[in-house]
């Protein structure tokens, strides 16, 4: 078929070579595992999980016993004069006396009770480790889903250079004709001219094509953190999947879907806020400990001339807040409030993803039609150049009516190519909203 052929120009044979160059035959699945190892914004979710798993601890939440010690040591030379009012005894005048002092004294702080607050801080830490867990799910599966769009648009690019390549094998055809035609006499100059316009028109729409294809690569390329400029193909087709059970995804999003489980855990910290103040409020019981070690060593000649000291002791403290002015009421109050906006905005979060899951779908169903229709419009279309070209070639059909056909097969094409990108992008977000985009069976 005419609408096959590949005009055999020198400028096809320059975008060969730029597709020779592609080494690395790229799959979906290949460019999922590079991006989860290599994104940075993986790699910084991660990262702070690693913070809140540190921070979860026994001591951080006030279960330990803090120890600390202080170890001192002074040294004085002094110059002494002294008169006494016993005019027996006889004045003390001596220089250069140099005194030493030190002390060592660890102590020891408890907290036996604190109205349960260690456990509310135990737990709070355990939730902010949970929220960063969910948090790193969230950023994985949208990066995901950004590598696969990314993927499906060079698919959809190609695919448009190769709609463009063909369209300028037709055009090429037809400027060989129009030329043979114009030199034996049986076509007009203007037709030959028409000819070289849309060829060249069309040669220009199928550079910057490829240019937008090279972009699209350079765009994976980035999400993957790798080269821009690393070459690579990728699938010729876009598959799609008809049997999405809309109640399925629905259900797994309301179970699984990580920012709505987010927006539970910030509920649940908001709760635990209510806790915590609310543990403030009882009495506070410290065991406490302490061993003092001093010794001196005085050569001012009177006093004690050398001393030590070893010092035990132990005890409780309790410590209560009596009244702070109801400021502890008035935070206890604002807390309960936080935890009704955090109430709110998960239920806000839950209708949007229900109308967004929805609305995503309509558009996947809808987009399947446009595919079957697109499909039927351009198998007609390349009939339709082929017979065109046919007429045209005989003199049966004028310049004009030849390439309004052939517009008219390159746009079919284009549209066919544009709904079945759509309908994939769809997909997509229907994994992404219901959070099933890292199962295998959701990533051909």
């Amino acid at each position: 078929m005419i609408y096959k052929r590949i005009a055999a120009v020198a400028f096809t044979m320059f975008v060969v070579a730029t597709q020779v160059k592609a080494q690395e035959r790229l799959t979906l699945e290949k460019a999922i595992a590079i991006a989860l190892e290599n994104n940075y914004s993986i790699k910084i979710a991660e990262r702070r999980i690693d913070i809140a798993e540190n921070e979860n601890t026994l001591g951080n939440a006030g279960f330990l016993p803090v120890v600390s010690a202080v170890a001192q040591k002074n040294y004085t030379s002094s110059h002494l004069r002294q008169e006494f009012f016993n005019e027996l005894q006889p004045p003390l005048n001596r220089r250069g006396v140099n005194n030493n002092n030190s002390a060592i004294g660890p102590t020891l702080s408890w907290t036996i009770f604190d109205g349960m607050g260690m456990f509310v801080a135990a737990e709070r830490l355990q939730q902010l480790e949970e929220a960063g867990r969910t948090n790193a799910k969230i950023t994985i599966e949208n990066t995901v889903a950004d590598v696969s769009s990314a993927y499906y648009q060079i698919v959809r690019e190609i695919q448009r250079v190769r709609a463009l390549q063909n369209a300028l094998g037709i055009s090429a055809d037809r400027l060989g004709l129009a030329k043979a035609n114009y030199e034996v006499g049986a076509g007009s100059r203007v037709d030959y001219i028409n000819a070289q316009v849309d060829y060249n028109g069309d040669t220009a729409a199928y550079i910057a094509q490829v240019q937008v294809y090279k972009n699209a690569k350079i765009n994976l390329n980035t999400l993957l953190a790798r080269d821009p400029l690393n070459d690579f193909t990728v699938a010729d087709s876009i598959y799609l999947q008809s049997n999405i059970s809309i109640d399925q995804l629905r259900q797994s999003m309301l179970n699984q879907n990580p920012n709505l489980v987010f927006a539970a855990q910030q509920r649940r910290l908001a709760q635990l806020d209510i806790r915590a103040l609310t543990a403030q409020m009882y009495p506070q019981v410290d065991l406490v400990g302490g061993y003092g070690y001093n010794t001196t060593n005085n050569q001012a000649g009177f006093g004690v001339r050398s001393a030590r000291n070893d010092i035990w002791s132990y005890g409780a403290r309790v410590s209560v807040n009596i009244f702070d002015g109801f400021n502890q009421r008035r935070r206890i109050q604002s807390a309960k409030i936080n935890v009704l906006i955090n109430e709110d905005q998960e239920a806000s979060l839950r209708m949007d993803l229900v109308g967004a899951l929805q609305r995503t779908y309509n558009n996947h169903q809808n987009s399947l039609q446009l595919v079957a229709l697109e499909e039927e419009n351009f198998r007609i279309a390349r009939q339709n150049v082929d017979i065109a070209f046919e007429r045209y070639r005989v003199g049966n059909a004028t310049a004009y009516e030849f390439r309004e056909v052939q517009r008219n097969t390159v746009a079919a094409e284009t549209r066919l190519i544009e709904a079945k990108f759509n309908a994939k992008l769809a997909e997509i977000e229907l994994f992404r909203l219901s959070s099933t985009i890292l199962q295998d069976g959701t990533r051909q």
